[in-house]
């Protein structure tokens, strides 16, 4: 994994917006695949094609906006809407067996599940404590904060699970690779779901969730291979790890809530056994909904958590306003020499586009701390479903800006 040794380098949390072609295509696609499946119909390639262009075409503009770490744009995820706030996990309902829809729309029928001090459990989504105190905001269409929530029927888990995404990966891995090397870039990484968060559905097959964890871990872990073994740095994806908090009631004690997540990491650094570390990077996050946040965990009594997983790198929010003054964390926290950071010294959660000197502030406040070459400047969260087009780019734009502007601080 490359290091920020004679310039502070730039990448971006994952997901990109789609072009209008590519949402278009996967809606039909969509369409296609129902089709098939009740007359046994095959797919046809047109779609295999176009997405290899528009994956090209989004590296070269990566490349063009100032990113020196590219990411695929998560395009292998299907998005059917310009707004979509859950194809970095809903992809993988594609990929693994013993699913099947539940019929359960998450946001109003899911079941309530109640916590108890020594055993902690997720409530439903719709019964998040950052949506019960902030209700009204959360219920009013004109508030600007319920964008992205329109009905999601999840599956469940009803039999064993297994990965069947064979083909994807290899077609995700072939049309990044060959974009990469069209462009002329040496390194660029793929995003990939962590156990923890891939098994945050309903399970009626395993006698016990961390069973049905596990089981995911072996699953997932095929695909972490894969984008590994094609040369690609692996992006672990989690919320879990963060945004579980939220998602708990009533509000548990952090050392309760830190030996619940502690399960998950175990489950993850499993799935990551024998992997080169240095191949891996970890992206923590609180969650990409444009809410309020006052229900948080602080990363002060997260850091050694993520600390304690597996990889080489960590991505996590330092330009969301919510953890912006986090970056203090790390006048305490010793960061292994081995590892490098990924703040996000961008938002995704604003349509504000900041000032490259201010970004330059951002990614000076950590390079001053950890040392410049393990820094690399970020994205806090994707940006593609959750801002306009326009906006993602210009911040991509800012961000290299920024960069390069630290740089010279730093360097000069």
């Amino acid at each position: 994994m490359r290091r920020s040794t004679d310039e502070i380098l730039v990448s971006q949390a994952g997901s990109l917006p789609r072009t209008p072609e590519l949402i278009e295509a996967n809606e039909q696609r969509a369409e296609q695949a129902a089709r098939a499946e009740k007359t046994g119909v095959p797919l046809t390639d047109d779609y295999t094609e176009l997405l290899g262009r528009e994956v090209a075409a989004l590296v070269q503009r990566e490349k063009d906006a100032g990113v020196t770490v590219p990411g695929d744009g998560e395009y292998g995820k299907s998005m059917s809407s310009p707004v979509d706030y859950g194809a970095w996990w809903s992809y993988s309902f594609q990929r693994l067996s013993g699913l099947s829809l539940g019929g359960v729309d998450i946001w109003k029928d899911a079941e309530v599940h109640r916590s108890s001090p020594g055993n902690v459990v997720l409530t439903s989504f719709s019964d998040r404590r950052d949506r019960q105190l902030f209700h009204d905001a959360y219920h009013d269409p004109d508030s600007g904060i319920t964008t992205g929530r329109k009905a999601q029927v999840f599956p469940k888990c009803t039999g064993k699970i297994e990965y069947t995404g064979q083909d994807a990966i290899a077609a995700d891995t072939a049309n990044f690779v060959k974009a990469l090397d069209d462009a002329g870039i040496e390194e660029g990484f793929m995003t990939s779901l962590s156990p923890g968060s891939a098994s945050r559905i309903a399970n009626e097959y395993y006698d016990t969730e961390d069973e049905f964890m596990y089981a995911c871990a072996d699953a997932m872990r095929e695909e972490y291979k894969a984008i590994i073994d094609a040369g690609l740095i692996l992006q672990i994806d989690d919320p879990s790890i963060a945004e579980n908090f939220d998602q708990i009631n009533p509000e548990p004690t952090i050392e309760d809530y830190l030996a619940f997540t502690q399960k998950r990491v175990d489950a993850l650094n499993y799935a990551l056994r024998d992997l080169p570390q240095d191949r891996i990077r970890f992206h923590l996050c609180w969650g990409s909904w444009h809410g309020p946040h006052t229900t948080d965990i602080e990363m002060a009594d997260l850091v050694h958590t993520m600390l304690g997983i597996n990889a080489g790198a960590y991505l996590f929010e330092a330009g969301n306003v919510r953890h912006e003054h986090e970056w203090r964390v790390w006048d305490d926290v010793e960061l292994p020499d081995d590892k490098i950071i990924v703040p996000g010294v961008v938002s995704h959660a604003t349509n504000v586009v900041e000032h490259p000197d201010l970004v330059a502030d951002r990614i000076e406040r950590f390079a001053r701390r950890v040392g410049r070459e393990r820094v690399i400047a970020s994205t806090d969260c994707g940006l593609g479903g959750r801002v306009h087009p326009q906006i993602a780019w210009a911040k991509l734009e800012t961000l290299a800006e920024g960069a390069r502007r630290a740089t010279a601080r730093l360097w000069g």
